[in-house]
């Protein structure tokens, strides 16, 4: 069928799908959302994912719903609700990998079971032939607790025999026996039933069945006819010997006897020869998950071994992925989809505008507009823009978010807060520094096969031409990692078919240059060889075929540096550089301070001119911490003398909690650094109860190891130091104890100030969300004051109940109480609500508006933004605090002393309405007193309609 174009958003709502939050429940919120001011959920996936996932991410099966969400009945209820109120939905879609953690997933199950024979072996990213020999034609899988050898010497091994099938057991874990091996259990099996007097008839019968075996094609088998054989045939053979067993049970014990002598005997290593024997006739090698690294030969999502790349730039892959996507975009339960991680696509320009044609066939929309919203997951790093050849309607806003926080960030404060961070920690290592080397790590431990894999076909590259033949293997793996260790974005994005961009060239070169810079002991023709095969200069008079290998390597090595940057920066050198850790945020550069508002201004003029509807958020389900957290740390700048001052007497006071671990005192001084900015950041705006002191520690004890991990310095995950771990453990809960505390005494007196400071802050970013270019999303629960910290902390049940009768309290409500009383969330509930319905009701001012800066004058000018959006003769005037500390707290009324702004033309004489507190009025003076503008709530929005 056909339907019509679909909306753009005015406003999304961000809801986290998985057994505890299903569609029923997301139904019956539909009414609230719809009050709040909510267009369209914003949905994380909601596709067959593995069993229990909390996220959906590990998608085991694109075109089933996740029974734990809920049945089709149910999602189909959900729309129907949506569409009765007048609402939409847009769903964040996973193309790039799937789960693996489970059998639930066929296609790598019967990759699994078949290897490269497998119908499903081309749809995922396996190397076949990898550098390791012994891997040939199998797949690594780094999934065991222990070396290979204590663990089938250990006995965890079981095998099952179910359905005509055999099957290797390890714990959870449920893996499929190659066909043609089952001969290694079924021989044995058939000498037992003779020596039972089982009659030579059945035998034979059974006889049989094990020369079918033998006979398949084998699993290294890649002609298509042989494939379809071996599909067929094994199946054949399968039916048959379920059939021999039905037929005689003998047969069933003469198996399960065989199953348990091939099982071996703990303690007798000689008995489990026959079982190593089976299991490395796999078309898998089982390996500790922790030595594995180096040798994985499948692409992964990241450094997640459960989560394997798929390729969705083959045709078949990406129909056979898309099914039910786009059956749900042709009946009209989706407008719009999020696309995760665009950047680990072999082209993503090409999958987009895929995804945008097969989108357009179920479309009747106007011509040159893009059939369906589509976002995408991007994190654009210094002056990087989005590219302009995506038929996208922009990002999912992780810029925006930065952008925001460093507009309320003071920068003269800069100076002061990196001496007393580096003071404090004794150590100044630049942000570029240490990413560097963190980057470095990772290309050497978590991500070691990909850099593996790209040195040994640039080697191959290299051998076939005389001019770079000398050069060696590791020499030339060193020169992978140098470059992609100084790349400045997270990818490029060179085709086959285009030449090369001047963004893509600059930065290629960029990262050539630098990587030089670091090694003047490295022959620099090397740097140039791997540089100008990145940037499609290939060598001259080369075969068709060489140049597609070129090109391969290129379009590998694209898909490598996003990850390794965000492994190495995002998650561990954010855990790490903490000078201020609001600026620690997925997209975010910690080394740059603050922003101007011109420059704030001048990305809001260019994303109206590039992407007028691309997401603007402040929270996510990845962000590392709140907005309302970032709000308040981001005030530390507005303090920076209290905040050294309190920071010298706390580690006085707290240096007794800390304990002595191989002469190092745990927590270090950068650990105990961000515990005090997170503590800062997230303490309950009300006094706790015993049980809720109990949860709030357990939290930030959660939070403080995990980032401990991240970071990699004390601990990890790969290598946890639980005595550290421990020690730190305790250093918090000694910090938060109940009772005579001298560090809570003195940290509550600046505590209070931050949160007041925050409050403003945060309000100042919902404003700014709401009402500047672009497509505000609000993650679930954020519309209350949300101090959550990193996942899982983020990912917490939200109380809509409460929700629900705080919205229902706004009516009536006196704006000066929300203010009076804004501890309890309502008055940052009261200006989502009313920006997002004046949004909804004047959807072309902000989807077709004008964005106009307005200057203000007086003493704390430098301390509001101000700006006007306007749509033919409908204007918005918005005035947002920042830096309010200069201001004095609350900022409003006559703390604003001479500050003022001139009203735009077009409002002098007319009548506006502001709408926050109700109030109207006729402009009738061409300057407008921040005091009078401002009299009742820090944030004001007057409309001209």
């Amino acid at each position: 069928m056909t339907h019509t174009r679909s909306i753009i958003p005015s406003a999304t709502y961000r809801l986290q799908f998985n057994k505890h939050f299903t569609f029923q429940q997301a139904r019956d919120l539909v009414p609230y959302l719809r009050d709040l001011g909510v267009s369209h959920v914003y949905a994380s996936p909601f596709f067959r994912a593995g069993t229990g996932s909390l996220h959906g991410y590990d998608i085991n099966d694109h075109n089933e719903l996740n029974p734990e969400v809920g049945s089709r009945a149910d999602y189909d209820e959900f729309v129907s609700v949506l569409h009765a109120h007048g609402m939409g939905q847009i769903v964040d879609f996973v193309p790039n990998h799937m789960g693996i953690g489970s059998s639930v997933n066929t296609w790598w199950t019967d990759v699994l079971e078949n290897g490269p024979s497998s119908e499903f072996a081309p749809h995922f990213d396996i190397d076949w032939r990898p550098l390791k020999s012994d891997l040939y034609n199998c797949v690594l899988l780094p999934i065991l607790g222990d070396q290979y050898g204590r663990v089938l010497e250990r006995g965890e091994f079981k095998l099952e025999f179910e359905a005509g099938a055999f099957f290797l057991r390890y714990f959870d874990t449920r893996l499929p026996i190659a066909p043609r091996t089952y001969t290694m259990i079924l021989v044995p099996a058939l000498i037992k039933l003779a020596a039972m007097g089982i009659g030579d008839d059945f035998l034979a019968e059974f006889q049989s069945v094990i020369t079918a075996l033998e006979h398949l094609p084998p699993r290294t088998e890649t002609d298509p006819e042989k494939i379809a054989e071996r599909l067929r045939e094994k199946e054949i053979i399968k039916r048959r010997l379920l059939r021999r067993c039905d037929e005689c049970p003998q047969l069933i014990d003469a198996i399960s006897a065989t199953l348990r002598e091939i099982e071996g005997s703990p303690g007798d290593a000689r008995s489990f020869d026959a079982f190593d024997e089976l299991i490395s006739a796999q078309a898998y090698r089982l390996s500790f998950w922790r030595v594995a690294a180096e040798e994985i030969n499948y692409r992964r999502f990241f450094d997640i071994n459960e989560l394997a790349a798929i390729r969705v730039e083959l045709p078949e892959v990406f129909e056979a992925t898309h099914r039910l996507l786009l059956e749900l975009i042709a009946n009209g339960s989706l407008d719009g989809v999020r696309i995760d991680h665009v950047d680990g696509l072999w082209n993503p320009a090409e999958y987009l505008a895929l995804l945008q044609s097969r989108a357009g066939q179920f479309s009747s929309g106007k011509g040159g507009e893009l059939p369906l919203y589509l976002v995408v997951e991007k994190i654009l790093l210094g002056d990087e823009r989005l590219r302009a050849d995506w038929p996208v309607h922009g990002t999912t806003g992780y810029e925006f978010a930065n952008q925001a926080i460093r507009l309320l960030i003071d920068p003269a404060a800069e100076k002061s807060v990196t001496e007393t961070y580096t003071k404090f920690i004794a150590s100044s290592t630049s942000f570029p520094e240490i990413a560097y080397h963190r980057k470095q790590l990772v290309m050497r431990l978590a991500l070691a096969s990909e850099i593996n894999v790209l040195a040994f076909m640039l080697d191959r590259l290299s051998e076939r031409n005389r001019w770079y033949r000398d050069f060696t293997l590791n020499a030339l793996t060193t020169a992978v990692r140098e470059v992609i260790a100084c790349f400045p974005v997270y990818r490029t994005y060179l085709t086959p078919d285009q030449d090369p961009g001047a963004d893509d060239i600059h930065a290629v070169r960029r990262a050539v240059r630098l990587a030089e810079r670091r090694n003047p002991g490295i022959e620099r023709s090397m740097f140039d060889f791997l540089g100008e095969i990145l940037i499609k200069k290939f060598p001259e008079n080369i075969d068709e075929q060489t140049r597609a290998e070129h090109m391969h390597f290129v379009m590998k090595f694209q898909q490598c540096t996003g990850p390794i940057m965000a492994k190495g920066v995002e998650d561990t050198s954010f855990y790490i550089y903490n000078r201020l850790v609001a600026l620690n945020e997925v997209g975010g550069e910690p080394n740059h301070f603050a922003v101007s508002r011109e420059k704030f201004f001048s990305e809001c003029v260019t994303r109206q001119r590039e992407h007028p509807h691309s997401m603007l958020a402040t929270s996510t389900h990845d962000t590392k911490r709140s907005e309302d957290v970032r709000a308040r740390i981001a005030t530390l700048s507005e303090l920076p003398s209290e905040w050294r001052k309190a920071l010298r007497r706390w580690q006085t006071i707290n240096r007794r909690h800390k304990r002595e671990i191989e002469g190092e005192l745990a927590p270090d001084a950068n650990e105990e650094y961000l515990i005090y900015q997170t503590l800062l950041g997230s303490w309950p705006l009300v006094s706790m109860e015993k049980s809720e002191r109990a949860i709030y520690l357990g939290r930030i004890q959660d939070y403080i190891i995990k980032a401990i991990k991240e970071a990699k310095v004390n601990s990890s995950w790969v290598q946890p130091n639980e005595e550290w771990e421990n020690a730190v453990r305790d250093f918090v809960a000694k910090l938060l104890r109940a009772g005579a505390n001298r560090f809570l005494d003195n940290f509550k007196l600046l505590a209070e100030r931050v949160a007041q400071l925050g409050m403003v802050n945060s309000l100042a970013q919902t404003m700014l969300k709401t009402a500047v270019p672009g497509m505000p999303d609000f993650y679930q629960g954020t519309e209350l004051w949300d101090f959550s910290l990193v996942d899982p902390d983020n990912r917490r049940l939200v109380d809509y109940e409460a929700r629900r009768l705080a919205l229902s309290s706004l009516a009536g409500t006196d704006p000066s109480a929300l203010l009076y009383e804004w501890r309890d969330g309502r008055i940052k509930l009261h200006v989502t609500h009313q920006l997002l319905n004046f949004r909804r009701s004047h959807p072309a001012v902000f989807m077709q508006g004008s964005f106009t800066p307005v200057n203000a004058t007086g003493a704390y000018s430098d301390s509001c933004v101000v700006f006007v959006r306007r749509f033919e003769s409908s204007a918005l005037l918005v005035i947002v605090p920042r830096l309010s500390a200069r201001v004095g707290f609350p900022p409003v009324g006559d703390v604003w002393r001479d500050t003022a702004f001139e009203w735009p033309e077009e409002f002098i004489g007319r009548e506006v309405g502001e709408l926050l507190t109700g109030a109207k009025f006729t402009v009738k003076e061409t300057s407008c007193p921040m005091a009078e503008a401002l009299r009742v709530l820090p944030v004001a929005a007057f409309a001209l309609v």
